[in-house]
């Protein structure tokens, strides 16, 4: 069979590099996507055990999963490779297991958060909770004061689609007129898009302003019991502030342990290349 989809794993052989690898093969069945298992590896001499190693949960993942698997063996850093593996076999999601705030090193500070800021391809993050069986069902989407917001809803739309989902949309409650009008017309855009391809949503104003945006964010995404939060990279440009260190751990750590799907701007994210178009 031939594949249009690529789907990229980072494996350090851990239990929750396994739990992103289980995502990664619910994902694949569904929208027919090939699975690519990368392990980085910082000297050549370890190379033929990281062969054997992959090869192994190569053989045991496809006597249990009918999916393709591709096994890629590379000696770098995780702070440079992945992106640079992603764009050589054209991937069109990286899916990508993190230990929580005690794992997060590798996430935070200038470096390391350009694995996630600066890829050309959505990243999911999960943690150690299994993705569920129906996979994707309940999306949280917040929406904020960029226009920019909007350039994911054509990625949560076709997901959507394939896992049969309801789309929950959120935003802070700010009591500035001005600021609000621009929120309720990016809420109005987004339900009217969603109602257009059939995608049942329904919407959420949180009683917190920006600055209390993600904690609300957070309690409400636990509160449905979300299978993903949907948000949009702005570094430290949003109003939200969502990457800067505090916040960008606060939901890739969510205590709930909610997977969460970061999409770059037009500018980093590659439109051509969209993951869910049949």
């Amino acid at each position: 069979m031939v594949y249009d989809k690529k789907i990229l794993v980072p494996t350090d052989f851990t239990k929750v590099s396994d739990n992103a690898l289980g995502h990664a093969l619910l994902m694949g069945k569904t929208i027919g996507a090939e699975i690519h298992v990368i392990h980085i590896i910082d000297n050549k001499k370890n190379i033929n055990e990281a062969r054997m190693r992959l090869q192994a949960l190569k053989e045991l993942i496809q006597r249990e999963n009918e999916v393709e698997i591709q096994t890629i063996v590379r000696i770098g850093s995780i702070f440079e490779d992945i992106d640079k593996v992603a764009t050589e076999i054209d991937a069109s999601l990286i899916i990508m297991g993190t230990h929580g705030l005690r794992g997060m090193q590798f996430l935070t500070g200038g470096r390391a958060l350009k694995i996630v800021t600066e890829s050309s391809v959505p990243f999911i993050v999960v943690q150690e909770r299994p993705i569920r069986p129906n996979g994707y069902h309940k999306l949280v989407v917040p929406l904020d004061l960029h226009k920019e917001t909007k350039q994911k809803l054509s990625l949560v739309a076709d997901m959507a689609q394939y896992f049969g989902s309801k789309v929950h949309l959120i935003t802070p409650g700010e009591t500035d007129e001005f600021l609000r009008n621009q929120l309720d017309r990016n809420m109005r855009f987004a339900g009217e898009y969603l109602a257009g391809k059939n995608i049942p949503y329904e919407t959420e104003v949180t009683e917190s302003k920006s600055d209390g945006f993600v904690k609300a964010l957070l309690k409400y995404s636990a509160g449905v019991e979300a299978d993903l939060i949907c948000i949009m990279n702005f570094h430290d440009n949003s109003i939200m502030s969502i990457f800067n260190q505090s916040y960008e751990q606060q939901i890739i750590t969510n205590e709930a342990q909610i997977p969460v799907l970061c999409v770059n701007p037009i500018d980093t994210y590659v439109i051509d290349k969209a993951m869910f178009v049949p």
